[in-house]
């Protein structure tokens, strides 16, 4: 659909929008009349409903989803993720930080269809790679305006959902498996499952994508589901802020993804205050105190422990991104949640993920340098990654785990397109690779903690 048309009809339906605009619907099976759709259309496409996450999120299999373009719509979202990115893509290319635009397409799952859903590329190294296979976002109302049809349309509850590409992963399971372990240490992370994606270019001929994971969205469900509640603030830090250091923080690079409106960041920048206060030194239970007034400390250090041990190195400590943080009503605390894993269980790039000691890790990184620092703070932290490596980490539930994901993805990875994706016939020896990976942490962990 062409933009200008786009426009015309945002003129010629705003009116009618107003006047058609679905009613919520509580679906009641003993009183399911007069609308035309079963309560199992109503439940998977309105509003009103809880977010059914036993089907979207079921892990016991891989999911199917069908995403249909027409001809122009493809051909335009290729041009507009064109226009996004210079020099060729990969290490080299440059991405300028805007996300790519929202396009139309049809959504098919479950024997079942969505009209209208917004969707467009996501991603940022993911990005400038260009494999072919690229992350994406749904926004299943993003064109309500357009089509009163589709007035607040819900997939199984969820408004916005993520498809992660498994990025340079060629075992396809990082991103699902860290989120599950840091779900089971007690640690906030998305849920996720495994998604084969085929897409229909306009031709009529929909071709198998490959395998992806699907991700919850923070602001969307997951704070209700995980902390009761999504009334608070949630922040998605990135850039020097992200740091918290003393010098270049800027609370602009914490982007408020609730409340934009007030846009009262006055509680992280009282944590920052907190964090960076004199008394660090000179009083450091005062210090404690202080800083566990307004930031979860303690939920930190678990993510630490946890995050230290599985390896992250695209995360906090080395990249300025990919956690979110949000201010608890319950008990008015900041909390960490960990996102974007497709890069743990690695030592990875940008110099290596952070050791158990964070020895390498400066002022710079404040809220790891100034805990580890703290005698408290880093007995506490060794008792989590002790719980960690004998609970959620154990070798014993690690290679079940491993070995049931291998036999439930084979078929999947076994018709990812050589070249297409970072699969390329290295996924039975990337799985392997894993496993002798959990040996190996729980080694350097033990060696640590004598």
């Amino acid at each position: 659909m062409k933009s200008t048309y786009r426009i015309t009809v945002f003129m010629l339906t705003l009116l009618a929008f107003q006047a058609c605009k679905k009613e919520v619907v509580v679906y009641d099976e003993e009183t399911d009349t007069g609308s035309g759709e079963t309560g199992e259309e109503r439940a998977s496409h309105d509003n009103g409903f809880p977010a059914d996450y036993d089907i979207v999120f079921d892990n016991s299999k891989v999911h199917k989803m069908y995403i249909v373009f027409t001809t122009q719509e493809w051909a335009d979202m290729q041009a507009d993720l064109a226009s996004k990115i210079t020099g060729g893509g990969g290490p080299g290319g440059t991405f300028d930080n805007e996300n790519p635009d929202y396009f139309h397409c049809e959504v098919n799952y479950n024997d079942l269809t969505w009209d209208n859903v917004g969707i467009r590329y996501k991603g940022n190294s993911s990005i400038r790679a260009r494999s072919g296979k690229l992350p994406l976002r749904f926004d299943f109302d993003k064109w309500e305006y357009e089509d009163p049809r589709i007035a607040d349309q819900r997939f199984y509850g969820f408004k916005e959902l993520s498809m992660s590409s498994n990025y340079n992963d060629p075992s396809l399971m990082r991103e699902n498996t860290a989120d599950d372990l840091f779900r089971d240490f007690g640690v906030p992370a998305v849920r996720t499952a495994y998604y084969e994606i085929y897409i229909d270019q306009g031709d009529g001929n929909p071709q198998y994508y490959g395998l992806y994971t699907l991700c919850e969205v923070v602001f969307d469900t997951f704070l209700k589901d995980w902390f009761g509640s999504k009334t608070g603030n949630c922040y998605k830090p990135d850039g020097d802020g992200a740091m918290f250091a003393s010098t270049g923080f800027d609370l602009d690079d914490l982007d408020l993804k609730t409340n934009e409106e007030a846009n009262d960041k006055s509680d992280v920048q009282q944590m920052h205050t907190f964090l960076h206060a004199g008394t660090r030194t000179s009083n450091p239970a005062q210090w404690r105190a202080d800083l566990e007034s307004v930031f979860d400390v303690d939920g930190f250090l678990k993510y630490l422990a946890a995050n230290n041990t599985l390896q992250n190195w695209d995360t906090y400590g080395r990249m300025t991104h990919n956690y979110y943080l949000y201010h608890d009503p319950s008990d008015d605390l900041i909390k960490w949640i960990a996102w974007d894993n497709n890069e743990a269980f690695q030592n990875g790039k940008r110099g290596g993920s952070v050791s158990f000691g964070m020895t390498e890790v400066g002022t710079d990184w404040p809220l790891m340098n100034f805990i580890i620092a703290d005698a408290d703070y880093e007995a506490k932290y060794k008792t989590y990654i002790k719980s960690f490596i004998e609970t959620s980490f154990a070798n014993t539930r690690m290679t079940t785990i491993y070995n049931t994901q291998e036999s439930l993805l084979q078929s999947s990875a076994d018709a990812e397109r050589t070249g297409f994706s970072f699969v390329n016939g290295q996924f039975n020896s990337a799985v392997a690779t894993l496993r002798s990976h959990n040996s190996q942490r729980i080694a350097a962990a033990e060696a640590y903690l004598q």
